[in-house]
């Protein structure tokens, strides 16, 4: 998606605004610019400075958006898998069912609760309002490790985002207790097909491993989208995430953590980026490493939300006339006023 500059005015004292065209899709929201001196009028008391509007200067720009038009996602790639460990040593062990829906290592556990530490440290647990995940063991377990609760005990009267040793993990049972909403999503899972280590379990053993985490949204109990013999191409992945963009707009929570997987990740994202910087370009869309976070600022350019600002606030009450801004127009020079 292109992002574009319409021609601007200039303003004294210096001013200047940033118009676009809307485009249908939300865009991740990321780029930069340096306005341009004018040199021919200095001025040492107000810079003066134009704004590059021709079509092949607009890819650094910067972008100016209601703040209740944006969104902004914690993306989180689920730790190390056994499937990345047998993956790395011989690329075909992808298709060994013994890898089916795979779980996480000792290791991956570790890269869990070093971002756990990162989050709780940075502030993000508690600014986090929902928490989305691909429903595949590997991720369900990272984002219960990562945004959960506290160690689940008897006492406590709410189901606990996991159960003891789901995965073979080692790890007692997680509450549910002080966190947001945890909700599986099926759209950001990854690739499907051939790779038994992508195909799901049943949504009724998946409740019974993680009793709090919500699989309404998933219709089907059986995983009907992974076949063996076809694999999802790289394009079909890319419109499938950006479908997931547009349902983020459905949601009324403005920053919301996803915890999904590479490939989608990357083919996702790599459709966003190409009217900026390259390095902020290579921000938003290099391969993430196992557990890694990045935080990006998701813009409805094209009103497929319909949130409602609840920062904004109309001004000019009670109503009337707003002395002298409401009469300046008819303060014209050529009338002596």
């Amino acid at each position: 998606m292109n992002l574009f500059k319409l021609p601007t005015q200039l303003f004294s004292p210096p001013q200047y605004i940033y118009s676009m065209l809307i485009p249908h899709h939300p865009i991740l929201l990321n780029s930069t610019s340096v306005p341009t001196p004018i040199s021919d009028h200095p001025s040492p008391s107000f810079p003066r400075f134009s704004l590059r509007s021709d079509m092949d200067t607009a890819v650094a720009g910067q972008s100016l958006y209601p703040l209740h038009r944006c969104k902004t996602l914690h993306l989180v790639r689920h730790a190390q898998g056994v499937h990345n460990v047998e993956g790395e040593k011989n690329f075909e062990a992808y298709k060994s069912y013994d890898l089916y829906d795979a779980h996480l290592t000792p290791l991956g556990w570790k890269q869990v609760d070093n971002l756990r530490e990162h989050v709780k440290a940075s502030s993000l647990s508690r600014t986090i309002e929902l928490v989305i995940v691909s429903p595949l063991l590997r991720t369900m377990q990272t984002a219960v490790g990562v945004f959960g609760g506290e160690a689940h005990t008897d006492e406590i009267s709410v189901p606990p985002l996991m159960n003891d040793n789901v995965g073979d993990s080692d790890r007692r049972a997680i509450s549910s207790l002080n966190v947001p909403p945890f909700i599986a999503v099926e759209l950001c899972r990854e690739h499907l097909g051939v790779h038994p280590c992508d195909k799901r379990r049943s949504i009724t053993e998946y409740r019974q491993m993680f009793p709090a985490i919500d699989f309404s949204l998933i219709e089907n109990d059986e995983d009907i989208l992974w076949e063996p013999d076809i694999r999802e191409k790289n394009e079909e992945v890319a419109a499938r995430g950006l479908k997931f963009l547009e349902w983020l707009w459905t949601r009324k929570e403005n920053e919301i953590a996803v915890v999904t997987h590479s490939g989608f990740l990357f083919h996702t994202l790599s459709t966003f980026g190409n009217d900026c910087h390259p390095t902020v370009k290579s921000e938003i869309c290099t391969h993430f490493a196992n557990c890694e976070l990045r935080s990006m600022v998701i813009v409805d350019r094209g009103m497929i939300g319909s949130a409602e600002s609840s920062t904004n606030y109309p001004g000019k009450i009670p109503f009337g006339l707003d002395l002298p801004s409401d009469v300046a127009d008819q303060k014209l020079p050529e009338n002596g006023q």
